[in-house]
């Protein structure tokens, strides 16, 4: 199922607005978001690094990860009442125009 960002961040304010506690602060969910990196860092590693699970370490996906990833990053930008989708267009723009003409582009098919 396709969902926007502004739907994400609806999804992610109607789960968190059911519990007392609400969101934690900006500085708690940057360590958060830092910890989700660090267990995506370690999944990739695992996948095409040279250090492989061991025997013990509990299975995760690359995929599972990132959602982790997404959530803490929904959860802050939330918090901090941000637009994702205002910030992508944003980001997008930027690399359309600033960096436009920074990386060989691949050439169409001449039919």
């Amino acid at each position: 199922m396709d969902k926007s960002m502004r739907k994400m961040q609806k999804e992610v304010d109607d789960y968190i607005g059911q519990f007392k506690e609400g969101y934690f602060s900006p500085l708690a969910m940057m360590a958060r978001l830092t910890e989700e990196l660090g267990e995506l860092a370690r999944e990739v590693n695992h996948y095409y690094g040279e250090k492989p699970k061991k025997s013990t370490e509990e299975e995760k996906t690359i995929e599972e990860e990132l959602g982790d990833v997404l959530f803490v990053a929904i959860c802050l930008a939330n918090s901090l009442n941000i637009d994702l989708q205002t910030a992508h267009d944003r980001v997008m723009n930027k690399f359309q125009t600033r960096d436009k003409d920074r990386w060989t582009k691949i050439e169409e098919e001449q039919n």
